[in-house]
């Protein structure tokens, strides 16, 4: 009698962020799931025109002559 074939079947496990927006697709409604996005969003901006002005500040006063404090 031949042996009867077993097929395993492997999926890949979601990864942490698929997981987190799947549980906050059923925690929060669509509209506080965009705003969170949009506000987090702006965060990031905030940070990236924070180092955009420290980067040109440096940049300013290596060209009058100055040091900076900060460094």
């Amino acid at each position: 009698m031949p042996a009867a074939s077993t097929h395993v079947r492997v999926s890949a496990l979601p990864s942490v962020t698929g997981t987190l927006r799947a549980v906050e697709a059923l925690l929060l409604g669509a509209g506080q799931r965009t705003a969170r996005r949009n506000a987090w969003t702006s965060v990031l901006e905030d940070r990236r025109r924070a180092r955009d002005r420290v980067e040109a500040q440096h940049v300013l006063e290596a060209a009058s002559g100055r040091t900076s404090r900060a460094t």
